[in-house]
């Protein structure tokens, strides 16, 4: 069963929506980025493709990308497993996402069209009302993809989701010794009102502000 914070995800922010090696995909990936598949997890294609009803063509493609985005591992004549996780990627992604993210978040201030604007912040007013800790995971997860592709850039799409399911992947693993925290709404809002004022350099701020205490929330932790 896919975990909540996936399901609160929008038809418009689903990537590869409506195809079958789309759909295999995502279902795979929302399982082991929620731990509903744990680090080390074997993975039979057979069994997938009956649990999803999708052919085994899909799952198979869906595995291959799933490999090269380090989610997967495929070990000749030994089998396929979930990755395991180690907590030293941290540092590595923070890094990596502060940057690409900052780029993201200019671009989408001056790229993005008026329903992208007003989705975005109609993610953030959401964020500033919730305060269970799963929801508020979601919604923060849409509100990165909706930058992404306000951006209005394919690769630094790609790349960040790619980083982005990573790191929320860390945050699950972590997420039972994080305490509640609403005070990185302020970001949120910060790029949000950014975006919607069309000020790159504003949206920058708020993003790597974002994933600067969200880095140093989970450290604090490890």
């Amino acid at each position: 069963m896919r975990s909540e914070i996936f399901e609160m995800r929008s038809k418009r922010q689903r990537d590869n929506a409506g195809s079958a090696a789309g759909l295999a995909y995502e279902s795979i990936r929302d399982r082991i980025i929620s731990l509903a598949l744990p680090p080390g997890a074997p993975l039979n294609e057979g069994d997938l493709t009956n649990d999803l009803g999708l052919g085994l063509t899909p799952v198979r493609d869906a595995i291959k990308r799933l490999a090269l985005e380090h989610l997967i591992v495929v070990y000749p004549r030994r089998g396929t497993f979930v990755s395991e996780i180690n907590l030293a990627d941290e540092r590595w992604l923070t890094e990596a996402r502060v940057e690409m993210e900052g780029l993201a978040a200019e671009l989408a201030a001056s790229r993005a069209g008026i329903e992208e604007r007003r989705a975005i912040m109609s993610c953030v007013e959401a964020l500033l009302g919730e305060t269970h800790q799963l929801r508020i995971n979601a919604l923060d997860t849409e509100f990165h993809r909706l930058i992404y592709r306000a951006a209005h850039n394919p690769f630094l799409e790609a790349s960040l989701n790619q980083y982005l399911n990573l790191s929320v992947r860390l945050w699950y693993y972590c997420r039972d010794r994080l305490q509640v925290k609403t005070s990185d709404c302020d970001f949120h809002k910060q790029v949000a009102d950014a975006i919607m004022a069309g000020d790159p350099q504003a949206a920058r701020a708020g993003i790597v502000g974002h994933l600067r205490q969200s880095s140093a929330d989970l450290r604090a932790v490890m």
